[in-house]
């Protein structure tokens, strides 16, 4: 589930009985512009502290409904976090430890790891595993649980979260990212016009055809095609949204209605040989852009 802008700090690919991605080396900076920079979490503290730059931001601000446990300690925590690699976003600018600078996070999982520690997230809400048995020859990463603190919400935070997502991929010989993209809210009608957009525009095709599960399967065409008004629907995206359409994404097939997170969710399918040309030349075909 995520809000905000778009979307690792390079973490040895061995097995991890606690977490993974801790004890990663000092010299991992994936990407830095100004006072901000971009890493993955280096040990269990980081990422606790993510879980709590999360819980702010799902809980406090979302209302979202977590465990009782997760919410007496304040941190928004499930197993997946276990076995991701989680992004950070960091302001070196804020005197303190590490976890004091963390102001945005992402996680990542990679197809070969969800096949070893018990599958991907989205699969809960979308028939992930049609597309990936279409794919045998594909590698594909989820991204998921993405967040930023509302100050931290601009241009700047978004190109590194996208940097070190693009850097992270390219590490990995990634080939196809997915995850899910939230509307605030459990009543997909809210959303009609920017949903059906969506359905009439961007809706995955051919080969990488995906639908939400059918028990949970909300339909996003909720409008005619001939009374959408484009420039108000794409103002009505979200940002993480928008800027996935932007890099060349597509979304999956029905919606899906997360009651704990309070959000009506599609999923994002997202190509690499999609990716706009125009993104790639910024970032860099080396993902070295911002690189430090």
């Amino acid at each position: 589930m995520t809000i905000e802008p778009l979307d690792l700090v390079v973490v040895a690919d061995q097995p991890q009985a606690r977490v993974r991605g801790v004890n990663a080396p000092a010299h991992d900076v994936l990407g830095r512009i100004g006072n901000l920079e971009t890493r993955l979490a280096r040990n269990a503290s980081e990422i606790d502290a993510a879980q709590a730059v999360r819980y702010k931001v799902f809980v406090e601000e979302m209302k979202a409904q977590i465990p009782q446990d997760a919410d007496r300690r304040k941190r928004d925590a499930d197993a997946w976090d276990l076995v991701c690699d989680h992004l950070l976003v960091l302001d070196t600018s804020i005197d303190g430890d590490p976890e004091d600078q963390i102001v945005g996070t992402y996680r990542l999982l990679r197809q070969d790891v969800a096949a070893q520690t018990g599958g991907f997230y989205s699969a809960s809400e979308f028939s992930v595993g049609s597309l990936l048995e279409r794919h045998p020859d594909k590698k594909f990463m989820e991204l998921g649980r993405s967040c930023v603190l509302p100050e931290y919400r601009t241009k700047r935070t978004v190109e590194l979260l996208w940097q070190g997502n693009w850097a992270y991929a390219l590490k990995y010989g990634v080939d196809a990212m997915f995850g899910c993209g939230s509307f605030p809210g459990v009543i997909p009608e809210e959303h009609a016009l920017a949903l059906s957009f969506l359905h009439h525009n961007m809706v995955v095709r051919d080969e990488w055809d995906v639908s939400a599960r059918p028990e949970l399967f909300r339909t996003m065409d909720l409008m005619p095609v001939e009374a959408i008004n484009m420039r108000k629907a794409l103002a009505a995206l979200p940002p993480l949204i928008k800027g996935y359409m932007r890099l060349g994404a597509m979304v999956g097939k029905g919606a899906v209605v997360d009651h704990a997170f309070r959000t009506t969710d599609v999923l994002i399918v997202l190509p690499i040989t999609n990716i706009s040309g125009r993104y790639l030349n910024y970032y860099g075909a080396d993902a070295g852009r911002f690189a430090s």
